[in-house]
């Protein structure tokens, strides 16, 4: 995982190779396969380093299709979909060792004035004084989380709390966090997109596990991000604090999926993200071994 902010914007910078092909980098990480949200940032940076300058991204659709190796690159290979007077769409294939193991659509769009109109800002309070994001992971598994928050600190995550209801309840289950990059970005709009794609990987597969009073780092516990789509709606920056909102419709056959609203702090929606991943009791029969 990228330790600092300036390893993070290393990560997201892609070498080209070719027309159209580039590589990506992986930093030291103690995970045993590369963080989605990496992959999830860097195939934008692809993408977007494809699509003329005069259009923003403003969706995108991501399949995890195999772990990735965090001791070997990524190849990125991009394809013009089309171009059109307005939109453009590209799709992006990740590789590794010969074969695919994430491919992603993403459609960009040049700026139009049209009907406006979002969703009501949540009342929650904000960033300054919240426990982080690994305060409140170590608490609730006893000081027995094995990750060194050090090695996630390029973004920083403040928790909302009380952000988990009993087990049990019904209605909806939700997680609230504030996230921005540790420190300053450059002006480049895409690379503020990558950056808060590769941030709400973070989180949004977690708040699956709050109805059942787990936490992803629960050893009863089996996870893998499956697809991640985003909408971005309205310009942003990732260097300033954006609300993640956070809710599970459902948890199924052994599959959790997530959807939140970013919010920053005028109140504006800047984005929807929604994900399915894996989230398999390792105590059950199914569970046993992993199964991809």
């Amino acid at each position: 995982m990228s330790t600092t902010l300036p390893k993070l914007l290393e990560v997201l910078t892609l070498e080209e190779l070719d027309v159209d092909v580039y590589r990506g980098q992986t930093p030291e990480t103690s995970l045993q396969r590369v963080f989605g949200g990496q992959v999830l940032g860097q195939a934008l940076m692809a993408s977007g380093l494809t699509v003329p300058g005069d259009r923003t991204v403003h969706s995108l659709h991501g399949y995890f299709l195999r772990p990735g190796d965090p001791h070997a690159p990524i190849l990125y290979l991009a394809e013009r979909v089309r171009d059109g007077g307005s939109f453009s769409a590209r799709r992006v294939v990740a590789r590794q060792h010969g074969k695919v193991i994430f491919v992603m659509l993403s459609s960009f769009q040049v700026h139009e004035d049209g009907l406006e109109h979002q969703l009501p800002t949540p009342h929650v309070p904000g960033p300054d004084g919240l426990p982080t994001l690994f305060e409140v992971t170590r608490r609730r598994t006893n000081g027995a989380w094995p990750v060194d928050p050090q090695e996630w600190a390029a973004i920083d995550v403040r928790v909302v709390e009380p952000e988990r209801p009993e087990a049990g309840r019904t209605g909806p289950f939700g997680l609230q966090v504030w996230l921005k990059a540790a420190g300053a970005l450059p002006d480049d709009p895409l690379l503020h997109a990558a950056v808060l794609a590769y941030a709400s990987d973070m989180t949004l597969l977690s708040v699956s596990a709050v109805p059942h009073g787990l936490v992803l780092a629960d050893p009863r516990l089996m996870t893998a991000s499956l697809d991640h789509a985003m909408w971005f709606h309205r310009a942003f920056r990732a260097d300033e604090w954006l609300l993640h909102d956070e809710s599970s419709p459902s948890a199924s056959n052994s599959r959790g999926s997530g959807q939140g609203r970013v919010f920053d702090r005028q109140g504006r929606l800047v984005a929807t993200t929604v994900q399915e991943g894996l989230l398999r009791q390792v105590n059950s029969p199914s569970g046993a071994a992993p199964r991809s």
